[in-house]
């Protein structure tokens, strides 16, 4: 059995990028580059929220659930690059073959993954694989909205249909779990530019923890788990949790009531 690998991304306008195809002098801040670009996309399409290709990741969390074993961790967490984080979280995808399972990974992450990993020539061989290298690839793969291989929950929850679309933060807060903890996405870039970092890391951390306990009542109610099977995974979470000293991790624990 494959492992499970939940992750979840955090970005900040690429202001390099930004800079480049708008032709902003250097002299001007980045803050004001940023307010440039997100000014611009209001007036172009009614927000503020800028193109994916424009989205430079920050950190990627992830979850590791294999057999009795739970770890969670990030990568850009050590201060890596772009290109570093991108090629690392492709890497472990060529090891393992893991089920990929996210929140709207499938609507934002893995986009972004695609056009940044593009522009740094970062290799991704199995995670592209369609069936040419692996037969299996061919019926079930990370690309397919319909294949399994990458789980997106938000998007399999909705039946694909947008209008139907749940927030990770409210669902798992009415199923029990702690929800989001610390600031949202709409105050990443906010918190990027006062060097909250570590900030970030740990929002995201317990971002991705939510969509895994999400994805393990999901599991319960298609019976992929049996009550016991899930009340025991919970309990390694918490164990596994109840072990990291960090803050972050004492709060979420202290919320999650179900």
């Amino acid at each position: 059995m494959n492992p499970v690998l939940v992750f979840d991304i955090e970005t900040v306008p690429d202001i390099a990028g930004i800079r480049k195809l708008q032709d902003i002098d250097a002299g001007v801040s980045d803050r004001d580059v940023a307010e440039m670009a997100f000014q611009l996309r209001r007036q172009t399409h009614g927000s503020d929220f800028l193109p994916h290709y424009l989205q430079r990741v920050l950190v990627i969390s992830c979850v590791l659930q294999d057999r009795d074993h739970f770890k969670v961790w990030s990568l850009g967490a050590a201060g890596e690059s772009e290109a570093d984080i991108i090629q690392r979280f492709f890497d472990g995808i060529d090891k393992y073959s893991p089920q990929l399972v996210s929140w709207n990974g499938g609507g934002f992450d893995l986009p972004v993954l695609h056009y940044r990993g593009l522009m740094h020539g970062v290799n991704a061989a199995r995670y592209w694989d369609m069936g040419e290298d692996d037969r299996e690839f061919k019926w079930n793969n990370y690309i397919s909205r319909y294949h399994q291989r990458h789980l997106d929950l938000m998007d399999l929850l909705a039946l694909y249909q947008g209008r139907a679309n749940a927030p990770l933060d409210a669902l798992a807060q009415l199923m029990g779990f702690p929800g989001k903890l610390g600031m949202d996405g709409s105050a990443v870039w906010g918190a990027y530019q006062d060097g909250r970092l570590e900030d970030i890391w740990r929002y995201c951390e317990t971002d991705v923890v939510n969509t895994y306990l999400v994805y393990l009542r999901f599991q319960l109610m298609r019976g992929a788990l049996t009550p016991a099977q899930h009340a025991q995974q919970l309990a390694a979470v918490r164990t596994a949790l109840g072990k990291l000293k960090q803050p972050h991790w004492q709060e979420f624990l202290s919320r999650w009531t179900a």
